[in-house]
């Protein structure tokens, strides 16, 4: 179907430990669709991140189906890969004496072969994500001047520059103040429509996911794998049992959360 850029069939995630393979989550199905925002929430250690790097091929499933654009992932040579996915982690990266437009530049590397030269598409091709991300005004700088909001919009345009149809990030706005944090959410959100990329990313900004998200994925250990719209998991309970506790309240008609102020 039109815009399903990513399926799961009965996806079992896990990691290998020295007793063998630790299952995390399994029986995972959902689909993940272009020109939208999808996030992806849940509690510190449900395996967020673990499904992020099996559906970015860094770690295998343990079983299951991940197809991308109707191929199975294990079917994908690396090459082949390195044009269909972009990565952006939570890690700032340790950049010493590189200029923005470098760094973004290095997004192109799948294409330019063996000595690295770029063309003048590549070039263009890097001139344009850094506009579509709005940091023209940043192209000059040297990386480790940059605020950490200045520096998340790099990687992004990086990964813009890398021309892949599939976008994933792990907590993009992890050590973003506020104002940054809203910043980059609106900015993600404008590129899957505008771009038509397949955008999905882990947050614990639940708030902000709501209020921004085409699609929720409400990830949990007693729930498994909830998927719908904001409004529909708010509807069906699942976001009040993920985020309500004593002290904490939630408003499913304003996708609000309330805390009561202890006097």
């Amino acid at each position: 179907m039109d815009g399903e850029t990513i399926q799961l069939k009965n996806l079992g995630i896990g990691y290998p430990t020295k007793h063998g393979v630790r299952t995390v989550a399994e029986g995972i199905d959902g689909t993940i669709r272009s020109g939208e925002l999808t996030c992806l929430l849940g509690a510190n250690g449900v395996g967020k991140s673990t499904l992020l790097r099996t559906l970015s091929a860094f770690q295998p499933k343990i079983k299951g189906n991940v197809f991308i654009e109707g191929r199975e992932i294990s079917d994908y040579s690396d090459k082949e890969l390195s044009k269909l996915i972009g990565v952006v982690l939570t890690e700032k990266p340790d950049v010493r004496n590189m200029r923005v437009r470098e760094l973004v530049s290095l997004g192109r590397s799948p294409y330019t072969g063996f000595w690295g030269t770029y063309s003048k598409e590549d070039l263009r091709i890097v001139d344009e994500a850094i506009s579509l991300v709005g940091i023209d005004s940043l192209s000059g700088r040297m990386v480790h001047t940059l605020s950490d909001g200045e520096r998340q919009k790099v990687m992004i345009a990086k990964a813009l520059a890398q021309q892949t149809p599939v976008i994933y990030l792990d907590e993009p706005t992890a050590f973003l103040d506020y104002p940054s944090k809203v910043e980059v959410l609106q900015l993600l959100r404008r590129i899957s429509k505008e771009a038509e990329k397949t955008i999905f990313l882990s947050t614990h900004d639940v708030e902000l996911a709501l209020q921004l998200a085409d699609t929720v994925w409400l990830m949990t250990r007693e729930g498994g794998m909830t998927i719908g719209t904001p409004l529909q998991l708010a509807q069906q309970g699942a976001l009040g049992r993920f985020i309500e506790r004593e002290g904490i309240t939630f408003d499913p008609e304003t996708l609000t959360i309330r805390v009561k102020r202890n006097n």
